[in-house]
């Protein structure tokens, strides 16, 4: 395993289980130094106990990502514990109602959704370059989501939020393409993490029969994709939706 990732500091979103925690691992074991945030206390100290063991420098910190002040405060401790911030992955997410029509898809269910998904990965972004600019260098990554390309039916809430995210991420990316800051992200199709074991059968079964290759990715997958993005080597990309589909992705 190399040490590309030695003396940087990598934020995680999402930290404790699932998606980041995988990337949070695989950055580790390459030699960074972890900053991870998570709304569950419980798991976040589990995840950084583990890590800890392992021999991975690490902090957890309780962070509700769609509250900016909780997010700037969060992202300036991790500055001024740690010294510096050159990754930020965004891998916090919520599924939502699947099985559900518009029509019968509430309010406050979606702007629940809304504001993990996407209020919180504009919140996340805006204050990690905010941290990143002074030393013009910086790798940003969301996950995003093959429904937000694509448009998963019944799962209007998390199909119209991933696609905000891409619409961030390409944006946000030309803004800064003319420094050392690189903004891109991943839309898988269906991961096998803790988030989908409560999505309804009928909905996981429709996910996967789309799926050419028949069968759910791994976060391991998935963090492998991730460490290249956020490596000093990924100099020449910004603002790209990577895909991970399973032969999926049409597009």
């Amino acid at each position: 395993m190399s040490t590309q990732f030695s003396n940087q500091v990598a934020l995680i979103t999402g930290g404790a289980d699932g998606i980041g925690k995988a990337i949070a691992g695989r950055l580790a074991a390459e030699g960074a130094t972890l900053a991870l945030f998570d709304i569950n206390e419980d798991s976040l100290q589990r995840t950084c106990s583990e890590f800890s063991e392992r021999g991975f420098p690490v902090r957890g910190y309780v962070v509700d990502i769609s509250q900016e002040t909780v997010v700037a405060r969060s992202v300036q401790a991790v500055v001024d514990e740690l010294g510096r911030l050159d990754i930020m992955v965004n891998s916090a997410g919520i599924v939502g109602p699947t099985s559900t029509r518009i029509t019968d898809y509430s309010v406050d269910e979606y702007d629940r959704v809304y504001s993990v998904n996407l209020r919180g990965a504009f919140l996340m972004t805006k204050w990690a370059i905010n941290a990143m600019k002074s030393a013009n260098y910086g790798r940003i990554l969301h996950l995003a989501s093959i429904a937000g390309k694509e448009g998963n039916p019944f799962m209007a809430g998390y199909s119209s939020t991933k696609a905000g995210v891409i619409g961030l991420v390409k944006g946000v990316g030309k803004e800064y393409a003319e420094t050392g800051i690189t903004v891109n992200g991943i839309a898988p199709a269906v991961i096998r993490t803790a988030m989908n074991e409560n999505t309804a059968p009928d909905q996981l079964a429709y996910m996967t029969a789309k799926i050419p290759m028949k069968r759910l990715g791994t976060v391991d997958e998935v963090a492998s994709l991730a460490a290249w993005i956020v490596s000093p080597e990924a100099s020449f990309t910004t603002g790209f939706i990577f895909d991970l589909s399973g032969g999926r992705a049409t597009y």
